[in-house]
């Protein structure tokens, strides 16, 4: 604007002039002014001189710092330690464990699920061996109708093993029935061995038992028979026809009979109430002179069936021999007028009635 100011006035200076012509204009090259370029240059200047001050002050303490601090080593492995003095312990300081990463979470929708039944692999089974049984030569077993049960039926949602027998005892009775089918067929040695099988499965079969005792007495083993009885006596003595069977046989064998008496009272509890075992244990205490037991038992027997006459006449003679003449004379006539008695123990029970009644 300055510029343009003096031309103006330049040009009124001129035109009042008399005469004056206009003369051409002379067009020059303007100079910047002094006044405007002198500041930018001093600011840029300035300001490059504090970006070097401040470049050199950083350098040097980028150069402090890297001498003081040592250099880092990157770690091959667990440090060496220095030698403990004896007496010390050393406390080592426990190690970072880094901590798992955890696990990413799948969320899947509902209904993008879906199962697949995947069949398991096979797995080869172990080779295991098989040993053949022995060859048992057949033999052809006729089993009598009789000798065979039918089988007991089972309830639906029942299981039959655990409801039945045990299997011991089904083992048992097999053998038994064997042994009847070996009866059928007349082998008696065979069927006495199936028996004893039967009886070491389960001791307490008592059918096999007493059939085993029959054959052995029938064979003349009698003290194999005898044994057989104790032990069937021994696992359960309320069996009265078994101890009636061992007191016959300890009595055949020839003893005094304490030891056919010992095995009558031990079952005797088991009795009551059973005249034949009572009189028969009567009988076997008269043997031995025990009469005044022996009479105890007839009545016993007596009271359980009466009017038995041979027992009528055992009462008596029990009596008689205790001293208890009246009573004994009341037995005798109530036995010779029951009737049925043979002739022998008939004519020997009239004989006591007569002798009496002196």
């Amino acid at each position: 604007m300055s510029l343009i100011n003096q031309m103006l006035q330049d040009l009124d200076a001129r035109g009042t002039a008399p005469g004056a012509g206009v003369e051409p204009l002379l067009v020059r090259p303007v100079a910047r002014p002094a006044s405007k370029l002198v500041p930018r240059v001093a600011l840029a200047t300035g300001l490059v001189a504090v970006l070097a001050v401040g470049g050199w002050f950083s350098w040097r303490e980028l150069a402090r710092l890297r001498a003081v601090t040592p250099p880092v080593v990157a770690a091959q492995g667990p440090l060496p330690l220095a030698p403990v003095p004896p007496g010390m312990v050393r406390i080592t300081p426990p190690q970072p464990v880094a901590a798992p990463a955890p696990a990413p979470v799948l969320t899947v929708a509902p209904e993008a699920v879906v199962l697949e039944a995947v069949a398991p692999e096979p797995v080869a089974a172990e080779p295991v061996a098989v040993v053949a049984p022995a060859a048992v030569p057949h033999r052809p077993v006729r089993v009598p109708p009789a000798a065979v049960a039918p089988a007991p039926e089972v309830a639906p949602g029942v299981n039959a093993v655990t409801r039945g027998a045990p299997v011991v005892q089904r083992g048992s009775e097999a053998d038994y029935r064997r042994a009847l089918a070996e009866l059928q067929e007349g082998r008696i040695h065979d069927a006495i061995a199936a028996l004893e099988r039967a009886l070491q499965t389960d001791p307490r079969h008592d059918a096999a038992r007493q059939t085993l005792v029959s054959l052995l007495v029938e064979a003349g083993r009698r003290d194999d028979a005898v044994r057989q009885l104790q032990l069937g006596l021994g696992l359960d003595p309320r069996q009265p026809a078994m101890a009636m069977l061992l007191a016959r046989l300890q009595l055949e064998q020839g003893s005094a009979g304490t030891a056919a008496i010992d095995t009558l009272l031990r079952t005797l509890p088991y009795a009551q109430g059973n005249g034949d075992y009572q009189a028969f244990l009567a009988g076997v205490l008269q043997r031995q002179g025990r009469n005044r037991e022996a009479a105890v038992q007839y009545q016993a027997a007596l009271a359980a069936t009466p009017g038995n006459a041979v027992w009528l006449m055992g009462l008596g003679i029990a009596l008689q021999a205790d001293q208890h003449n009246a009573e004994a004379l009341a037995a005798f006539q109530q036995a010779a007028a029951s009737g049925v008695l043979n002739a022998e123990l008939q004519g020997f029970v009239e004989r006591k009635v007569q002798q009496l009644r002196q």
